[in-house]
């Protein structure tokens, strides 16, 4: 059984893959805060913008196998270049639900496979690119990888304790709320020191699709 929030066609508005289409399957729960307000503040990750709680979304709903799920977003997806459908596995922390039989039945439908995780659990082979999402105080167990992500600044998880580790990007993306603004300078003028680094907007806010 999948607990799914909601699945939807759009583009991917972050990191390495921003502006390609992809439907994003957002997986319910995640292990680092409840998703309750009341419950924020204590949570290890407090800064999350992102509504994973219940299964009421968009063409949301509790999947009974592994094969129904994959038809769901395969009929989401309303491509037709060609080229193949991308499905990106998101949350909340999709890791506590996806596993090989979940990754085997979206293959056979024709996807590449995304995930976006917090990296505290450790994925399931078969994905063909791998975004890491680093939260302070939390154990990164995947340390390795196409793309990391930072959402910055994080105290307790600055660039520099990530920056020897195995992926083929890193991004630093501006932490959103009140002080967003000030956050993209800095992430700006980190990225200007530090080249190695990459800065990532979300563009899908700017443009104001999902």
């Amino acid at each position: 059984m999948y607990a799914v929030k909601e699945i939807f066609y759009t583009l991917q508005g972050e990191g390495a893959q921003a502006g390609r289409p992809a439907v994003f399957c957002r997986f319910a729960g995640c292990n680092l805060w409840s998703g309750r307000e009341a419950d924020r503040e204590t949570a290890t990750c407090n800064f999350c913008d992102t509504d994973f709680v219940g299964t009421d979304g968009h063409d949301g709903g509790k999947f009974a196998g592994a094969d129904a799920l994959a038809k769901a977003c395969r009929t989401a997806w309303r491509g037709n270049s060609g080229t193949p459908p991308f499905v990106v596995l998101t949350g909340g922390e999709p890791m506590l639900q996806v596993d090989e039989p979940l990754i085997a039945a979206l293959h056979a439908a024709g996807f590449e496979i995304a995930i976006e995780t917090n990296g505290t659990r450790p994925a399931p082979p078969g994905i063909d690119w791998i975004c890491v999402s680093p939260k302070a105080d939390a154990p990164l167990v995947v340390s390795e990888g196409d793309e990391l992500k930072l959402v910055y600044p994080q105290a307790g998880a600055e660039p520099e304790r990530y920056a020897g580790l195995a992926f083929r990007h890193f991004f630093l993306q501006p932490m959103d709320g009140v002080a967003r603004e000030a956050n993209t300078r800095a992430a700006l003028a980190y990225c200007l020191a530090h080249p190695r680094w990459r800065l990532s907007l979300q563009t899908h806010k700017l443009l104001g699709i999902p």
